[in-house]
């Protein structure tokens, strides 16, 4: 029985040390120009940082500077590079002058759905199915 709680005292001490230690690091990656998200998903980037009272002025729209507490800033947003599966397309974009990017949906991103004419043809059932009001 004692070794149990000595092994739970064990993990919380150090899971709180893991907790501090990201903790710091978020706090380093802090700095006025930084792209973060806060813990209710509002995306901005840093304008400044109030030490002595944890607020920070964060742009979350081209002339739209809110104040938050600085804890609600959940992770810095790193930027994302282009993967090897990203395929691209020989077509080129008209009004930008670039090649366009196709690639794969993300698991659980949805896609347009056109039925075919087959498809389309074939609901013609009037009747209210389940879940219908």
């Amino acid at each position: 029985m004692l070794a149990v709680l000595a092994l739970l005292v064990f993990f919380m001490f150090r899971n709180g040390r893991k907790r501090q230690k990201d903790t710091l690091a978020l706090q380093s990656k802090m700095v006025a120009g930084a792209d973060v998200m806060t813990n209710f998903g509002l995306y901005g980037t840093i304008v400044s940082i109030d030490e002595e009272e944890n607020k920070v002025a964060l742009e979350i729209a081209p002339g739209t500077v809110v104040q938050i507490h600085r804890q609600t800033i959940a992770r810095v947003v790193e930027p994302t590079v282009v993967g090897d599966d990203v395929v691209l397309d020989e077509s080129v974009d008209r009004d930008a002058g670039t090649p366009s990017v196709t690639a794969e949906p993300e698991f659980g991103q949805r896609t347009a759905f056109e039925p075919t004419t087959e498809q389309a043809e074939t609901d013609n059932n009037t009747e209210p199915k389940k879940g219908d009001a």
